[in-house]
């Protein structure tokens, strides 16, 4: 049964499931455009000219780097003009540039209209996150982004698998016009049944102004942005792995007919670990159950690279580590995604935007530096995760003083909240 708005507009929004269904297949725009793309990465090197391998990760990079920077772009929008409308535009350029990328005669073109999809498709990104922010709390906001994230995490299980089987039928550029009529669908049925969620008193100014002071807060509240420089490094992880996977199970494994199971064998366990972290979050609280996660990323990655470096790693035993690295990352990112959003209610859109450029770009750039060193072996990668995910663990300490797994609401964080946000409209 549709649940009313907690303002009161007269709107009313989907229900609970379809509402989580709706922000998982917005989000999932993203997971599409990327994953589908891996399998069709030699196709497109020999078909537009591309003679390095490692060069053809730029395919994949381009869109991270797009996709970061277009996020400083919505977030703005859509604190000044609302969720939905802003929503609409992103989607509906994400669906256009996708049939620019399929009709792409030279890999510069294509990168081209890579970098601009992901811009569009940071839309999904930025107000998926504020969406949840202005409607959600603390630990529930963190269960809705946990169940969001779950059903969001069975595209790329599926993905690689569904770009293997067009190129069964037709070459990679039909992958793009099934993104592209994927893009039609969803700004469809968030046309129809998304309402607006911005508080009436949150709409902002736009103006220079207003976005520099919204940026400021973000950047100078010490949860926000240690979280999201935590975040960061740890997104470097996602971004390393999705750049070097495909050349490691074609070129290590020489396996890479199995590209599309060895994609979702490693990404399954994360839908129910995304599950049970929405189910344990509420109990151990944020902090315990991100700062857990974390640990197990910086564990799994040192001990896969002592395994790789120390005997030769079979490709059952490099899915189970990487399965147990994930199953960590689950635990960690929308932890941490709530933390940094913790204090960001009245500038949900720009704080969102802000966090979003600075991790996506900065995970992109760490992503690159482990992909560009691959060199025929899967030790590069795995050492250059493993020092992500030390430098994630770094910052955590900072921002939390030294002290881990401590509970949400301590004295000193409600006294620094009151010295870096802004006070709501004394009228709400």
């Amino acid at each position: 049964m549709p649940i009313a708005l907690p303002y009161s507009t007269g709107a009313r929004r989907p229900g609970p499931k379809e509402t989580v269904a709706l922000l998982a297949g917005l989000m999932a725009l993203n997971a599409f455009a990327i994953d589908a793309m891996i399998p069709a990465l030699p196709d497109i090197g020999a078909d537009l000219g591309v003679g390095t391998e490692n060069m053809r990760q730029l395919v994949v990079i381009a869109y991270f780097f797009g996709f970061g920077v277009g996020q400083i772009i919505w977030g703005p929008l859509a604190d000044r003009f609302g969720r939905k409308p802003i929503l609409a535009v992103g989607v509906a350029l994400y669906a256009g540039f996708g049939l620019l990328c399929g009709i792409a005669g030279s890999f510069e073109l294509l990168i081209a209209g890579r970098i601009a999809m992901g811009a569009s498709a940071a839309v999904t990104r930025v107000l998926v996150t504020a969406m949840v922010r202005d409607l959600f709390e603390g630990e529930e906001m963190a269960r809705v982004m946990s169940l969001v994230f779950m059903v969001f995490m069975l595209v790329p299980m599926l993905a690689p698998n569904i770009g293997q089987a067009i190129l069964l039928v037709a070459d990679w550029r039909a992958i793009f016009l099934v993104l592209a009529g994927y893009g039609a669908i969803m700004w469809l049925w968030g046309f129809i049944r998304l309402p607006e969620t911005l508080h009436p008193e949150f709409r902002r100014a736009l103006n220079a102004g207003e976005i520099w002071s919204g940026v400021k807060v973000a950047a100078s509240d010490r949860l926000s942005i240690g979280y999201t420089l935590a975040l960061t490094a740890v997104f470097g992880v996602l971004t390393g792995y999705i750049s070097s996977i495909q050349q490691i199970v074609f070129d290590v494994f020489d396996s890479g007919e199995l590209i599309g199971i060895v994609f979702a064998a490693i990404a399954g366990p994360m839908v129910f670990a995304s599950w049970g972290n929405s189910r344990v979050v509420g109990r151990f609280g944020l902090r315990r159950t991100g700062h857990c996660g974390l640990i197990a990323i910086v564990t799994m990655t040192a001990i896969h690279a002592i395994v790789a470096e120390s005997m030769d790693e079979p490709l059952w035993l490099f899915i189970l580590l990487m399965q147990l690295t994930f199953v960590s990352f689950s635990f960690t990112t929308s932890n941490f995604g709530t933390l940094a959003m913790t204090n960001m209610a009245p500038i949900a859109g720009t704080a969102s935007s802000f966090q979003g450029v600075t991790g996506t770009i900065g995970g992109a750039l760490l992503g690159l530096a482990i992909g560009q060193s691959f060199d025929g072996t899967q030790l590069p990668f795995l050492i250059g995760c493993a020092m992500c995910g030390t430098l994630g663990l770094a910052i955590v300490f900072w921002t939390e003083r030294g002290k881990l797994f401590a509970a949400i609401g301590k004295p000193e964080e409600e006294e620094e909240r009151a010295e870096t946000t802004p006070p709501p409209d004394p009228d709400y």
